[in-house]
């Protein structure tokens, strides 16, 4: 009782709450619009690159937050041009995308020998997150959730029908790039939270639960942001009682609360 106590009043978990808690409050309603719009392989293909985002950021030294975000936003833009381009699926496209740049990724580390933590990347680093990485964290979600207060409207429009959005004047290109670069920012700060393997988890079984329990879209990104915070906590705990991944550990609490949202009947949202 007397090490938990004394773990309670540690630092680095205060952090690793705080980064937790800014990342399921961005991503609950992203993870919605993902939902919404079937975009699961999209953040699938957004988390392989990052680790070439990483790979990057030790041979430019620059912080690896900054140099993931920045390699998912142009790969973002990446896909938003070659969608243009008639020819090919969109799934065919991150198909392509998701594994050439895992691929790349893998290729970079070894022709440089750069030597880092693949377990910590792969499964995240929760508890080792620090100040520096704190405000990082701060400032993409700030950007991530001003943008959806911005263009909340829009992306539903966007999202229940892109001909109607248009007709309304809605700019779709303009939109649809603005959803990806969020995502892209997510992928960056969540890296951290629960690694590469498992970020598309943690953006899409929180909303998914949220879908059982809400009746608007807007009920449903806030209580999907309920399961994610509630999920980072269970996790956290979870890891200092048993000494289990800290990322993992919040998936499997996200996966039980969705579960749990199954014991009663669904919502209208």
């Amino acid at each position: 009782m007397t090490e938990f106590s004394a773990l309670l009043g540690s630092q680095f978990l205060w952090y690793a709450l705080a980064a937790g808690l800014l990342v399921a409050a961005v991503s609950g309603p992203l993870g919605c619009f993902a939902v919404w719009r079937r975009m699961a392989y999209f953040g699938d293909t957004l988390a392989h690159s990052a680790l070439l985002g990483v790979t990057l950021g030790f041979i430019l030294q620059v912080q690896p937050t900054i140099a993931v975000g920045a390699t998912c936003c142009l790969l973002a833009v990446l896909l938003v041009y070659l969608q243009r381009r008639q020819g090919l699926s969109v799934d065919t496209l991150l198909g392509i995308l998701s594994h050439s740049m895992l691929a790349l990724g893998i290729v970079t580390v070894s022709l440089f020998s750069i030597r880092m933590d693949l377990l910590a990347l792969l499964l995240g680093d929760l508890l080792a997150v620090g100040g520096q990485d704190l405000l990082l964290m701060a400032a993409a979600a700030a950007l991530i959730g001003g943008l959806l207060f911005l263009l909340w409207e829009k992306l539903l429009t966007f999202t229940l029908n892109e001909e109607l959005a248009a007709a309304e004047g809605v700019p779709v290109e303009r939109v649809r790039l603005a959803l990806m670069l969020m995502l892209a920012l997510l992928i960056a700060i969540a890296m951290k939270v629960v690694g590469i393997l498992l970020i598309t988890a943690l953006l899409i079984i929180p909303a998914a639960g949220a879908r059982r329990l809400a009746r608007t879209p807007e009920q449903m990104a806030a209580v999907a942001s309920a399961i994610g915070a509630l999920a980072v906590v269970l996790g956290l705990l979870a890891s200092i009682i048993w000494d289990t991944p800290a990322g993992p550990s919040i998936v499997v609490a996200a996966a039980a609360l969705f579960l749990l949202t199954h014991l009663r009947p669904a919502g209208t949202a």
